[in-house]
C-alpha cells in the first residue's frame, strides 16, 4: 500500500496529513478554513485517496498560510508515496464540467514541479476565502510533488464552482497517473523521473 504520514510544525502551521493513494475516498479533514476543507474533501472523494487532514494555523492573519503550507505537504506526501514512479502509469487528463464551469487538468508525474494555470477568477473572494489561494496551493503542491500540471478554465462564471471544478479534475487527472499498470518499469525513456 502507497500510504505515508506528513507533519510539518511552524510558527504559523501545525498540521499532520496521512495519504492512502489505493483508499476508497475516505476523508477527515479539519484545516480551519471551511471552503478549503470543502474543495479537499472533493479532492478525496474524486481522487478515490484515503486523506486525512488536520491544521492549526494562524488564519487570523489570513488563510494564505494555512492553505500554502497543506499545498506542501500534500505534495510531498505524493512524492513520498510514489517513490522512483516505478510501475505507475504516469500521465493523466481530464475535462470537467462543474455546472456551468469546464475545467481541463492534465499532469505528468515528471519528477519536475512546474503548474501552468491558466483560470482567471470572476470575484476575488468565495464567502471568506481569497480566491487567488487556490493558484498558491498548486503551486506548493506541484513544487513538493515534482508534477507537471497544467489547469485551465475553458468556461465559468461562478468562482465557487471553478476553483471546486479544478480540485476535482485535479483529483481525477491525478488518480489516472498514479494508478499501477502492474509492471514494474519507471516510465521514462532515461531510466528514472527528473
Amino acid at each position: 500500500m502507497r500510504e505515508i504520514t506528513i507533519t510539518r510544525k511552524t510558527g504559523e502551521t501545525d498540521i499532520t496529513l496521512k495519504l492512502n493513494l489505493d483508499g476508497a475516498g475516505k476523508h477527515a479533514i479539519q484545516t480551519g478554513v471551511g471552503f478549503f476543507d470543502h474543495v479537499l474533501t472533493g479532492f478525496a472523494r474524486h481522487g478515490s485517496f484515503d486523506l486525512e487532514v488536520t491544521c492549526a494555523g494562524d488564519t487570523w492573519v489570513d488563510d494564505h498560510h494555512t492553505v500554502e503550507d497543506v499545498g506542501i505537504c500534500l505534495g510531498e506526501a505524493f512524492a513520498q508515496a510514489l517513490g522512483d514512479m516505478r510501475g505507475v502509469e504516469r500521465f493523466g487528463h481530464i475535462l470537467l464540467p462543474m455546472d456551468e464551469a469546464l475545467i481541463l487538468a492534465a499532469v505528468d508525474l515528471s519528477g519536475r514541479g512546474m503548474l501552468c494555470w491558466e483560470v482567471p477568477m470572476p470575484t476575488e473572494k468565495v464567502g471568506t476565502f481569497d480566491t487567488e489561494l487556490a493558484k498558491e496551493f498548486w503551486l506548493a503542491f506541484t513544487r513538493k510533488g515534482g508534477c507537471t500540471l497544467h489547469l485551465r478554465r475553458l468556461a465559468g462564471e461562478n468562482s465557487h464552482h471553478i476553483i471546486e471544478g479544478v480540485f476535482k479534475a485535479a483529483a481525477r487527472s491525478l488518480k489516472q497517473a498514479v494508478a499501477l499498470t502492474g509492471g514494474d518499469e519507471i516510465p521514462s525513456t532515461k531510466g528514472m523521473l527528473v
